[in-house]
């Protein structure tokens, strides 16, 4: 019984949580932000955000002082943490709508119907293959759900990617790029320059996913931008190797 009663005290100290309020979280992005800054804390075993509720369940192995909390969050003004207890954000979709521009409403839509039109107006024209025309779709369509949320793909991004960690506005310009590159390739455009830069860019971008999945850190793939929680994986590898591979055996071709 001893015994049983030192593991169950031992289980209990090496186990507690702390409620910390967190303001300034406005997207996955952002939970995934404070998930990752707060997990790096020594003694830190798990943290949970929940924008809605402007809070953060931190599981930790020791009392931590709400001064590490801070220490993390300094470079990134926009959040603040303290363990006052703050209203939620408000809940109704009315309250939430009204706190929303129109341009932010009805940006998706907006985004889908620029797309429609453009590769509508750009379909008739001559192409070379199927392989440019994949690559089309691909950059296409990651290019649009990073920018529904153009601000939390750049933040995401900026947690992995080796450039982005030193030039963060490289992954705002990262989206266009992208866009970019699809429209060269449903175009047909330049197909020499067009795969020299897919190569290079894919190449620069498949680092900092290699490091991130050797390393087995826990990161959030940006490459659908802030639209799905996707964790880092191989997966992800194959698709910027796919990249790479197709923009490289077109180039041999030519």
């Amino acid at each position: 019984m001893k015994i049983v009663a030192f593991l169950a005290i031992s289980l209990i100290q090496n186990k507690m949580t702390q409620t910390l309020t967190v303001t300034g979280m406005t997207c996955e992005a952002c939970e995934y932000k404070i998930q990752h800054l707060f997990s790096g804390i020594t003694g830190v075993k798990s943290a949970t955000p929940n924008r809605a509720e402007n809070a953060v369940l931190v599981e930790t192995t020791e009392n931590i002082s709400l001064a590490n909390f801070q220490e993390v969050l300094k470079p990134f003004t926009k959040y603040s943490v303290s363990e006052k207890v703050v209203s939620p954000l408000p809940t109704k979709i009315s309250e939430i709508e009204k706190q929303r521009t129109w341009f932010e409403t009805y940006k998706p839509i907006l985004l889908i119907f620029a797309y429609i039109t453009a590769i509508s107006l750009i379909a008739s024209t001559p192409h070379r293959g199927a392989g440019g025309l994949f690559m089309a779709g691909f950059f296409l369509v990651f290019s649009f759900f990073k920018l529904l949320n153009l601000k939390g793909f750049a933040e995401s991004y900026a947690m992995y990617d080796v450039l982005a960690k030193k030039i963060p506005v490289w992954g705002y310009i990262y989206a266009f790029v992208e866009l970019g590159l699809g429209v060269a390739f449903l175009t047909n455009f330049q197909p020499f320059l067009t795969n020299i830069i897919t190569l290079v860019v894919m190449s620069i971008s498949i680092i900092g996913v290699l490091q991130s999945v050797l390393n087995k850190k826990q990161i959030q793939c940006a490459c659908l931008g802030a639209v799905f929680n996707l964790p880092m994986s191989t997966v992800t590898i194959i698709e910027d190797a796919l990249m790479i591979a197709m923009s490289g055996g077109m180039l041999l071709m030519m």
